[in-house]
């Protein structure tokens, strides 16, 4: 699974206007070196867990409470993201004006369905 999400604190992360990225189940990536991470919190007030690379500082992952048992990688991170098309787009209510969504839909914060 593959979205955007455009909330304040994935924006800050990104240092960007959105955050690709690809949703795996938790126990199916293998991690070479350490990876520190920051306690961020989510509208709900759930712990998210951004794991970054403690040599280089670049963001690799996000685990979050909601969906259980997913983690999700930052697409910036791969080395070939051409199969890559976000499925929708979540956290539009914070989104940047300027961005465009197109024909991809768009969600005010996260889809029911996860």
């Amino acid at each position: 699974m593959c979205v955007t999400c455009h909330c304040k604190n994935c924006q800050r992360q990104a240092g960007s206007a959105l955050s690709i990225i690809v949703g795996v189940p938790e126990g199916s990536v293998t991690v070479e070196g350490e990876v520190k991470t920051y306690n961020d919190k989510g509208d709900s007030g759930a712990t998210v867990r951004r794991q970054f690379c403690g040599d280089c500082g670049s963001p690799v992952f996000t685990l979050v409470e909601h969906p259980p048992g997913v983690m999700f990688i930052k697409a910036g991170t791969l080395d070939d993201t051409s199969s890559l098309k976000p499925a929708f787009h979540c956290y539009t209510k914070s989104k940047q004006d300027w961005v465009e969504l197109g024909d991809i839909p768009g969600f005010e914060t996260v889809p029911d369905a996860l």
